[in-house]
């Protein structure tokens, strides 16, 4: 594959989100899903709705989401719209729980590493294309959360979450988390998740990562760790891998001194693994080319 360009710049407001999607030259057909992370109750890192606000009403789009497998705010409808509302979402959008009434729709997976289908909330069928804004951060299962685990765990239904975790053991939310597969293999099933779902809207998607409030931990921990890296700056593309490539990247290349705390948790997770893979499945490439934007 050629190199897929990858666009940066250190601005991180609201008017720098619509520019660097912008400069993807991409507009979004039909209906847009534009999938964020709601925020577990109790974290204080997450992209709060008024920050993305903004860029939500250029495409027109709806707020997408899905519940937790895991015991928290988020894990059933009911509760996940109500802090849903607590965290303002509602107060600016249109807010689709894609998952909130099954059966789930079920994408299927070729020549996927671990999984041959991927359980996602059907609400999905009623979206032409897709919006990927993601707070690129750690993460305690994966390493890392960016746009592939958007794409992955973030559309998978409950059930699908369970199913990724266990690289396919089990849908049973009551027991994954003692059925929880090797690390490569998880890192292996969020790629193929991931690749289902960018197949799905056929290229009709564009991601924007956020590489602000650079915690160890993901938006999903209600108790997280603060930052321990400065903001870096947002980056966009058409390509999921060549951002979260890009982004990791620029950890790497970082003299901040937190940098050594961030990727000890990327490292000993194998997140780069999830790239990997993601790459190998046709999802993307790693190789791209960094356009800087003023």
């Amino acid at each position: 594959m050629e190199k897929a360009k990858v666009y940066f710049t250190k601005e991180i407001t609201p008017e720098a989100v619509i520019r660097m999607y912008n400069v993807l030259e991409k507009p979004l057909p039909g209906k847009v899903a534009v999938k964020v992370h709601s925020g577990e109750k109790g974290n204080q890192n997450y992209l709060r709705p008024g920050f993305l606000r903004p860029m939500v009403e250029a495409v027109k789009g709806t707020v997408v989401e899905c519940n937790t497998a895991y015991d928290g705010a988020r894990n059933s409808t009911e509760k996940h719209r109500q802090l849903m509302q607590v965290h303002g979402w509602t107060r600016y959008f249109q807010v689709d729980l894609m998952d909130a009434e099954g059966p789930d729709l079920v994408l299927p997976i070729s020549g996927g590493k671990v999984l041959k289908e991927n359980y996602v909330g059907k609400n999905l069928t009623n979206y032409d294309s897709m919006l990927v804004l993601s707070h690129f951060k750690g993460h305690p299962a994966g390493g890392y959360g960016g746009a592939l685990k958007q794409l992955s765990i973030g559309c998978a239904s409950s059930e699908g979450k369970a199913w990724i975790h266990s690289a396919g053991f089990t849908k049973d939310q009551n027991i994954v988390w003692g059925h929880m597969a090797q690390q490569d293999a998880f890192c292996e099933a969020m790629a193929d998740a991931a690749g289902s779902v960018a197949e799905y809207f056929k290229g009709n998607a564009a991601y924007v990562n956020m590489m602000c409030n650079l915690s160890v931990d993901c938006d999903c921990c209600a108790v997280a760790e603060d930052p321990c890296m400065a903001d870096i700056g947002i980056l966009s593309s058409v390509d999921p891998v060549a951002l979260d490539q890009a982004c990791i990247d620029l950890i790497y290349a970082s003299e901040d001194p937190g940098r050594s705390h961030f990727l000890q948790r990327l490292e000993s997770l194998h997140g780069i693994h999830t790239v990997e893979a993601a790459a190998e499945f046709g999802c993307g490439t790693r190789e791209y080319e960094l356009v800087c934007v003023d």
